[in-house]
């Protein structure tokens, strides 16, 4: 009988509650305990059995977790990270791993001398199409183009977007990770940005619309558009182009019906948000966290890409900024 890795989650918020309801129902895991700072009401009745602690300490000294899967603010990654690590508990943490590189490079470290797995949660390489896409890049050649496009359905609210950590740590680092996924690294990063949805944005130093022109090592060229509002939906697209051709893929439709009359074509608009869109990913990327730990499988997003992410999303931050091509370093 397959070994089931007991893990406790931390932070029960709306992502902590996805990934609960996907840990429960995959064999390879056995959720032990919750960790937040609220308990609902109703948790004893909900998950009878699974024990619910506000401290997170009391999930590091328990011999009976085996990994934490992170899903608290941004802030508390790097040391939730860390203390997981000197703890010896395997750790799945969302993206972003952190904003501050110091911090982020002190928890890399206790990492790397712990010797535990670490994954990191850009669900977005485990979508369907996209692993389809990754899989046949030999199909198209020497790499020239990519192209993703990531715009929202709507503005978040003004509190979202004054503590998100702005578009780029926010929302386009998850494209920004899909674009070294796809043609690996990226050597310079160039940004126009303006705040076209809500002009009031600006006073966070933010944006809502922006495009970024990266470069990256192969000599190969990306273009990543973002937008906070698409009032059509939830637009996803990727491209990639190169000597030998091309693959890309569509937006997922509300209905896949489309009509067809002497006025026009008329299809569903997009799905409207990332938890339509991106559901599956969530349940797939545990699987491939799980794989790593029970069979020694090389980690499919490991922290090394999550601060490489960090620094490119901060490397677009400056070239909003100073209106300059930024280095990575």
């Amino acid at each position: 009988m397959q070994k089931k890795i007991r893990v406790a989650i931390i932070s029960f918020g709306r992502i902590g509650k996805i990934h609960m309801e996907n840990l429960i129902a995959n064999p390879k895991f056995h959720v032990t305990m919750v960790c937040d700072i609220v308990k609902p009401a109703d948790f004893e009745a909900d998950f009878p059995g699974i024990q619910f602690v506000e401290n997170y300490e009391e999930v590091l000294k328990n011999s009976e977790v085996d990994a934490v899967v992170i899903g608290s603010p941004t802030s508390l990654h790097p040391s939730q990270i860390k203390q997981a690590a000197i703890a010896k508990k395997h750790i799945f943490c969302e993206k972003p791993v952190g904003s501050n590189l110091e911090e982020i490079t002190d928890a890399f470290e206790a990492v790397k001398k712990s010797g535990v797995i670490v994954q990191v949660g850009f669900n977005r390489r485990y979508d369907d199409d996209f692993l389809a896409i990754k899989n046949r890049l030999d199909e198209i050649g020497q790499p020239h183009i990519l192209k993703i496009t990531s715009r929202d359905p709507e503005m978040p609210p003004a509190q979202y977007l004054a503590n998100s950590g702005g578009i780029f740590m926010d929302m386009a680092i998850h494209d920004f990770d899909m674009a070294r996924y796809m043609f690996g690294e990226i050597e310079t990063v160039f940004v126009q940005g303006a705040g076209l949805v809500d002009s009031n944005i600006i006073q966070y130093n933010d944006v809502d619309t922006a495009v970024t022109t990266l470069t990256f090592e192969n000599g190969a060229i990306g273009v990543i558009d973002n937008s906070r509002q698409a009032v059509y939906g939830y637009d996803q697209r990727i491209e990639v182009f190169g000597s030998e051709g091309m693959l890309q893929n569509s937006n997922h439709l509300q209905e896949n019906t489309v009509y067809s009359g002497k006025l026009g074509v008329v299809s569903e608009k997009p799905q409207y948000f990332f938890l339509e869109r991106y559901l599956k990913s969530y349940d797939t990327e545990l699987n491939y966290f799980a794989d790593s730990i029970l069979e020694g499988k090389p980690i499919s997003c490991s922290m090394e890409d999550g601060v490489k992410a960090v620094k490119i999303a901060q490397a677009a931050k400056k070239s909003l900024m100073t209106g300059e091509v930024i280095n990575i370093e």
